[in-house]
């Protein structure tokens, strides 16, 4: 009888946050971190344009918009690799560097794709527990066996929003052995204002072990076209190359994060405008008595009391009444919370109504 392989029925399968509501024409979708201000006009131009070409292949090297990634960055764009969002990336990272009988380590509460990364590949997946909501180096540390192979750290962490210093993360990949792949996942890196964080460039240059990725789909609001990149040292990068699909970004996708890389100025109206909402939210969900946690990223995790007329579940549904749609995150371990993403300053003020009618009800 054909089985699959040790290790895929493992899989719990990726569960998007919810993109409509039965019954609601009209909805406001907080779920999924998208950004507030959608792309910049000149990506969305070039998408278009990009229309004219669509019977031939894309550059398969996605070369130009390396070199873009290169220049905005100050990075070798030869030890960049571009993947069909970050998901691949990360997905081909643990096909080169991990298999049966290997460990994963990821924080307790990490982007649930890291566990089916490593079911994938036949690891094992290791859940670190976390500090306070926050990546724990030391007990990762402690954790590190000699079947260690890849630790991975979102950095802001999705979704509960926090993140560990440039110094600390250093520390960790001091700590690791050299054979160990310390992936650092920067989804939300752009959006990150402290002055003590560190993307961790400098590792990847500083030895052969160390890999960080990004993605498009959150400030640069291009989700849609699931474009990531990587930066590596030259030897990840050479394995990366050989494991990716041929033509795995369309023509489309490279040209219109091309143009959103080079409109700077967007991502600084994008980022303002995160650091002006994300702070208001905060301060108006605490004030209605809810507990919002500390974040870095373009969302907040809020708790809920364990009371039934205002835990979680009711919020979802009380919230879902009047259109707006959140994101549960009982599949992080954490049943008691929702996460928020920033939106538009409308919706913003709408939520801020709606949290004080749901706690005074």
């Amino acid at each position: 009888m054909l089985t699959p392989r040790k290790g895929i029925l493992e899989i719990s399968p990726y569960v998007p946050g919810k993109s409509s509501i039965e019954g609601k024409k009209k909805t406001t979708k907080l779920s999924a971190n998208e950004s507030a201000l959608g792309p910049s006009p000149k990506a969305l131009l070039a998408f278009r344009e990009a229309g004219s070409s669509l019977h031939l292949y894309p550059d398969g090297t996605s070369m130009e918009l390396r070199e873009a990634l290169g220049l905005a960055n100050r990075l070798n764009p030869e030890r960049i690799v571009c993947g069909a969002g970050s998901d691949e990336l990360l997905y081909n990272l643990a096909r080169g560097y991990a298999g049966p009988g290997d460990e994963i380590l990821f924080g307790e509460h990490g982007f649930n794709v890291y566990p089916i990364v490593a079911h994938c590949v036949g690891a094992k997946p290791v859940k670190v527990p976390e500090k306070n909501l926050t990546f724990d180096v030391d007990e990762t540390l402690a954790m590190v066996t000699n079947k260690t192979r890849i630790v991975f750290i979102a950095n802001p962490n999705n979704p509960t929003g926090s993140y560990i210093s440039g110094e600390e993360l250093a520390r960790l990949r001091a700590g690791l052995r050299e054979d160990i792949l310390l992936v650092i996942d920067c989804a939300y890196a752009e959006f990150v204002t402290s002055a003590d964080y560190n993307i961790g460039f400098d590792l990847v240059d500083g030895g052969e072990n160390t890999v960080v990725t990004r993605t498009f789909s959150k400030i640069y609001a291009l989700a849609s076209l699931r474009i990531g990149w990587a930066y590596c040292p030259s030897s990840i990068a050479d394995v990366l190359n050989r494991l990716r699909a041929p033509f795995n970004l369309s023509t489309a996708s490279q040209l219109a994060a091309k143009a959103a890389v080079e409109d700077a100025a967007h991502v600084t109206t994008a980022r303002d405008h995160n650091t002006v909402w994300l702070p208001w939210l905060k301060e108006r969900l605490t004030e209605c008595g809810l507990t919002a946690y500390p974040s870095a990223a373009n969302f907040l995790l809020v708790r809920f009391p364990d009371d039934p007329a205002h835990n979680s579940q009711s919020a979802m549904a009380f919230f879902g009444s009047k259109g707006f749609i959140l994101r549960e995150t009982k599949i992080y371990g954490l049943p008691e919370c929702l996460r928020f993403t920033v939106g538009k300053e409308e919706a913003m003020k709408a939520l801020d109504v709606i949290a004080k009618e749901f706690m005074a009800k």
